[in-house]
C-alpha cells in the first residue's frame, strides 16, 4: 500500500521541508511522492518545470503548493480543477478578491484546501483557545503578538518577489506581517475565534522598513474583532537577536504566553507560572485523514483564513512602508550577511504589546512627522 499520490510545487526553500515530509509518510505507506514542479532544476525525484506539466503527465491526489505568494491562486485552482486536494502555504492569497475567487473554486470543485498555518494544529494553541472560551483567564483585555526576528540581505535576495509589494504588475504583499511572521497574526485570530472575513471590524496598519525593500520589515497592526477584542501585532525583522515569537493573552485574572514555534504554553496566574509543552498535528497527515474520512475536520480550511486575509488586504491597501531614519539604525555584517538593527526596537515592541498601542501612539522616534 502506497497511499495517496502527492506532488509538491515549489521545492526550494521551505518547499524542501514538504518534500521531506512526504518522504517520511511514504516510508510509513501513507503517501507516494509522484513528482515535483519547479522551474529550477531538481535532483533525486521526478521533476517537471511547471505544475501544469506535472498534472498532465501523472495522476495526483494531493498537491502541496509552496511557491511565490502571487502564484498561489492560479496554481491552487489548477490543482483543484485537475481533481486534487491542496495543501497551500501561507498566506493563501495576496488580496481579499483573490481569496474570494479561490473560495469559489473550492465550493465549485468540492476539493479540500488546507492552508499551511502549522500553529493552528498545535495542541498548545487549541488548549489556550479552550481556556479563554471557558473564562479561565477572566475577561480578555486584549491579545498581542510579538515577533523579534533577524533577517539578513540574503533573505531578501533569495527570490525576485522577496521584499516586494508588487512584481510585474501583480500584487505580492510580502512583508513581516503577512509572510514570515504571519503565524503570529493567524494564531491570535484563532485564539479569539475570529478567523472569518466578517469577524474583523477594523484593521489599522503602521508599516516601516529599515531594509532597502518595498515591503515592511517593522510594523504594528491593530485589529478589532466583532467580539470586541483588540489584537495588537508588533513585529520586526531587524531585531538585535533572533527570538521565538510569542502570542500573549492579557486576561483580568491571568496572562498566557503562547510560543507557537515550540508549541509551548505559559500560564501566569495567582503569582505562579506553569509551562506546558504540547504536541502538534501534521497538516498533510490531517489532510490525508480528511480525504479518507470527510468527517475528520481540517485544522486550517481556507474558510478559516479569511480574517487573516483581511489583514493582508489592509497591508496591501496601506501607504507603502516609511523608511526608518538612518540615525535610528545600526548595520552589522557584510555582503549577504549585512543586516540592520533598529535602535531599542525590542523596548518599543514590548510597549506596543503591553499597551496594545501603535508605534505612533507610543511616540516611537521613527514615527515623527507622520
Amino acid at each position: 500500500m502506497t497511499g495517496p499520490r502527492v506532488a509538491v510545487a515549489g521545492v526550494h526553500g521551505h518547499g524542501a521541508s514538504h518534500v521531506r515530509n512526504v518522504a517520511r509518510l511514504a516510508e510509513a505507506g501513507r503517501a507516494e511522492l509522484v513528482g515535483v514542479a519547479d522551474p529550477r532544476p531538481t535532483e533525486g525525484v521526478r521533476a517537471f518545470d511547471s505544475l501544469e506539466a506535472l498534472l498532465a503527465a501523472t495522476d495526483v491526489d494531493v498537491v502541496i503548493i509552496s511557491t511565490p505568494i502571487q502564484t498561489h491562486l492560479p496554481l491552487a485552482e489548477l490543482a483543484m480543477r485537475a481533481g486534487a486536494d491542496v495543501l497551500l502555504e501561507k498566506p493563501p492569497t495576496a488580496s481579499l478578491a483573490e481569496f474570494e475567487e479561490l473560495s469559489a473554486v473550492v465550493a465549485e470543485t468540492g476539493r479540500a484546501c488546507q492552508v499551511g498555518f502549522q500553529a493552528q494544529a498545535s495542541e498548545a494553541t487549541l488548549k489556550l483557545a479552550d481556556l479563554m472560551a471557558a473564562g479561565q483567564l477572566g475577561e480578555i483585555r486584549g491579545i498581542s503578538a510579538v515577533g523579534k526576528w533577524v533577517r539578513t540581505a540574503k533573505y531578501f535576495q533569495r527570490a525576485r518577489w522577496a521584499g516586494k509589494r508588487r512584481l510585474d504588475g501583480v500584487d505580492v504583499v510580502d512583508g513581516a506581517v503577512t509572510n514570515p511572521l504571519a503565524h503570529a497574526t493567524a494564531a491570535a485570530l484563532l485564539l479569539d475565534r475570529s478567523t472569518g472575513v466578517d469577524d474583523l471590524l477594523s484593521v489599522e496598519t503602521e508599516l516601516y522598513r529599515a531594509n532597502p525593500i518595498e515591503s515592511d520589515d517593522t510594523s504594528t497592526v491593530r485589529i478589532v474583532t466583532a467580539r470586541g477584542t483588540t489584537i495588537l501585532i508588533a513585529v520586526t525583522l531587524c531585531a538585535g537577536e533572533h527570538l521565538e515569537p510569542a502570542v500573549i493573552v492579557h486576561g483580568s485574572t491571568g496572562r498566557a504566553v503562547l510560543r507557537y514555534a515550540s508549541d509551548t504554553l505559559e500560564l501566569h496566574q495567582d503569582g505562579c507560572m506553569t509551562v506546558q509543552k504540547r504536541e502538534r498535528a501534521d497538516l498533510l497527515e490531517n489532510l490525508l485523514d480528511h480525504r479518507a474520512d470527510p468527517s475528520v475536520p481540517l485544522y486550517v480550511p481556507l474558510s478559516a483564513t479569511g480574517g487573516f486575509t483581511k489583514v493582508v488586504e489592509a497591508v496591501r491597501l496601506a501607504t507603502p512602508p516609511r523608511e526608518i531614519p538612518a540615525n535610528l539604525v545600526r548595520w552589522e555584517g557584510e555582503g549577504l550577511e549585512r543586516r540592520p538593527i533598529i535602535l531599542d526596537i525590542e523596548t518599543w515592541l514590548d510597549r506596543a504589546s503591553n499597551e496594545l498601542a501603535l508605534f505612533s501612539e507610543l511616540g516611537a522616534p521613527w514615527t515623527k512627522n507622520r
